[in-house]
């Protein structure tokens, strides 16, 4: 018996006493951080890409020319990297073509979610259909058609500051071909509270999927027109009370002097190797330049333009 009392002992003693509690304390690191946000709203998640796709497509063009802007061409985008990146920026296509057995890979896969989230048209073709519409360019069995762009008139964009009680602060591009830089103008456009670019019919870049994917979807909110003649435009401009400034190395009044950009304004900015032409240049009323301390001969033209813009957005706070 007494064998047996001490083995009882012995497990009761091996017992652990009573547990010393939180008192509440750690209540809070057991709740819960809420429901998980949706794919959508997760940032890096492709249903996010789309979503910020379908924003910039639904934001539309900006206001919608009044007097019967030109039209640009179709364009086509060609090319599985190509083609997702556009898609990716919200570049406004309205079809996208699949090659008939093509060979998935993320990339497609990626494209035809995108398309499907869109809302694009999608139409599947033979290799020989999608060679001939491309002109035997290297499709890679995707292509995404981007319809015409619709330009405003040169006129609406100080038409529509004017009625909204602001003084018009417009970009205009001399002989700018590269379309990147018209994207890059765009954006920067957007971002100082500018009413829109103007860009020459001929010889100049227009609002192409390059263009679209630089501005990073601001060209969805800045419209962009198309002057027949720019110099006639510029004049219109000044007979509507703008003063036309025109950047240039060495012009006669450097940016911090300038006072013109308080007011209405248009800043004509040239190609970066030959500058202004000849009859623009002479219909500015004045020519500015940017001191660059560092020595550099000058400028391109979607940093020059940010460069004034943010100069004109300082004085107009």
């Amino acid at each position: 018996m007494a064998g047996n009392s001490q083995r009882r002992n012995r497990r009761t003693s091996n017992k652990k006493g009573a547990q010393v509690g939180s008192g509440g304390k750690r209540r809070r690191s057991l709740e819960g951080k809420g429901p998980t946000p949706p794919a959508s709203a997760r940032k890096g998640h492709v249903k996010n890409r789309v979503a910020n796709a379908k924003a910039k497509q639904a934001a539309g063009r900006g206001p919608a020319p009044r007097r019967g802007g030109a039209k640009g061409t179709a364009e086509l985008v060609v090319g599985r990297n190509p083609v997702v990146e556009a898609l990716r920026e919200g570049v406004p296509a309205t079809t996208l073509y699949v090659q008939q057995f093509i060979d998935n890979d993320e990339r497609v896969r990626e494209a035809l979610q995108l398309a499907n989230e869109l809302g694009l048209n999608l139409m599947e073709a033979p290799r020989p259909e999608l060679d001939r519409m491309t002109n035997g360019l290297n499709h890679q069995g995707l292509v995404a058609q981007i319809p015409p762009y619709e330009y405003a008139h040169p006129e609406d964009l100080a038409a529509a500051a004017f009625d909204d009680g602001e003084d018009p602060l417009i970009v205009a591009l001399d002989g700018v071909t590269d379309p990147r830089n018209l994207g890059a103008v765009v954006r920067s456009v957007s971002a100082f509270g500018g009413h829109g670019v103007v860009v020459p019919e001929r010889r100049a870049a227009g609002m192409t999927a390059g263009a679209w994917k630089t501005s990073a979807g601001t060209a969805a909110r800045t419209p962009v027109a198309r002057a027949t003649n720019l110099t006639r435009a510029l004049e219109a401009y000044q007979k509507a009370g703008m003063t036309v400034v025109g950047l240039a190395a060495d012009g006669e009044v450097e940016l911090q002097d300038l006072q013109a950009l308080d007011g209405p304004v248009v800043i004509v900015v040239g190609s970066e190797g030959k500058g202004l032409s000849r009859l623009v240049g002479e219909t500015c009323d004045v020519r500015v330049r940017i001191p660059m301390p560092g020595g550099a001969e000058s400028l391109n033209a979607g940093v020059a333009a940010g460069v004034v813009l943010w100069e004109a957005a300082r004085r107009r706070g």
